[in-house]
């Protein structure tokens, strides 16, 4: 299985948890700034509110991914205030025809004082774990 995990991140917290699936599976956690060249069955897909919504690069990294290289996507995340963006992403990737597996990892994070030192340790080794369960 061919896997691949891009993040975005504005603190810190979800490159940690994209280090820590893609440590998981084998692979290089890379920011979203970097495409997606080589087709994969599954793109783990790091991303957060800001805003009460998905930053504007995500939906546009989605945008511009190509249907015919990445099979699934798998969302995870982290935010201080909001929990899932599932549905976020799901609506910017049912616009170019990518499907969303349904299974997500999310857990609090860190924002100006709030949920301090969040990802910890064992939300990145459940992060870990989440990712092993979904490669197989």
């Amino acid at each position: 299985m061919n896997v691949a995990v891009r993040y975005y991140t504005k603190g810190g917290n979800t490159r940690r948890l994209a280090e820590a699936v893609a440590g998981a599976v084998g692979v290089e956690a890379l920011p979203i700034s970097e495409p997606v060249s080589e087709p994969v069955d599954l793109l783990f897909l790091g991303n957060s509110y800001y805003a009460f919504s998905i930053d504007p690069e995500v939906r546009a990294f989605v945008a511009q991914l190509d249907p015919a290289k990445v099979g699934k996507i798998v969302n995870f995340g982290s935010a201080a205030m909001l929990n899932s963006t599932y549905k976020k992403v799901k609506a910017e990737a049912d616009k170019v025809g990518i499907p969303m597996d349904e299974r997500e990892f999310h857990c609090k994070g860190e924002f100006k004082g709030l949920h301090k030192g969040r990802p910890n340790d064992q939300d990145l080794a459940d992060a870990a774990a989440w990712a092993r369960q979904i490669v197989g």
